[in-house]
């Protein structure tokens, strides 16, 4: 090779590293100026890795303490779901005790209309022992008037019949009589043979 052709491959050697620098200015364009860093201090950066971890130790700190607060809304739930509880516990007593006393209320009703019954049922018997009892004597008494009653019916029975008797006794008598005057009048009649004045002819 000549030495013009030698010293255009170094130009052209030194034209490519040239190159770069310009893309340098376009990424310090594109990035913050504030993250840009001279290549002394990453060489600084880079046997340090320390301090990331110690800023993420800092994060967590701080997500630690975020995370204390939702424990106390936690504890405020937990409140009150406990007051929740305790009213529960509290309206199940009173309800408890509602029913108990209307069982103990309810029994004591029960017990009590039982007694008056049991009380107007022997109110009854009795008035009604008492009452049997008088029509008992009521009946005994009847029955005597009506045995005293039936006893001087058949008494005047016995003496209408009788009565009766003698009258029919009487009637006979005198009907007796009367054949006999019949036949009397009719002999003396025939004998004197005379027609009687009365009777038949008349």
């Amino acid at each position: 090779m000549t030495v013009p052709e030698e010293e255009s491959n170094k130009v052209e050697s030194v034209v490519p590293p040239s190159d770069p620098p310009p893309s340098a200015p376009e990424s310090a364009e594109s990035t913050p100026p504030a993250l840009i860093e001279p290549p002394v201090e990453e060489k600084a950066l880079i046997p340090l890795p320390p301090p990331p971890p110690e800023e993420k130790s800092d994060d967590s700190k701080a997500i630690v303490l975020v995370d204390n607060t939702p424990p106390v809304v936690e504890e405020k739930h937990g409140s009150i779901d406990r007051d929740i509880v305790l009213a529960r516990v509290s309206t199940d007593k009173k309800s408890a005790l509602i029913k108990a006393w209307e069982e103990s209320e309810k029994a004591k009703a029960a017990n009590k209309a039982q007694k008056k019954l049991a009380s107007v049922g022997a109110w009854e018997n009795t008035q009604k022992a008492d009452i049997e009892a008088e029509l008992r004597k009521i009946e005994e008494k009847l029955e005597k008037k009506k045995a005293a009653y039936v006893e001087k019916m058949k008494n005047k029975i016995v003496l209408l019949h009788k009565e009766a008797e003698e009258k029919r006794a009487n009637i006979e008598a005198k009907r007796g009589v009367d054949l006999l005057k019949a036949e009397e009048l009719a002999a003396k009649h025939r004998a004197t043979g005379t027609t009687p004045k009365k009777g038949w002819f008349t």
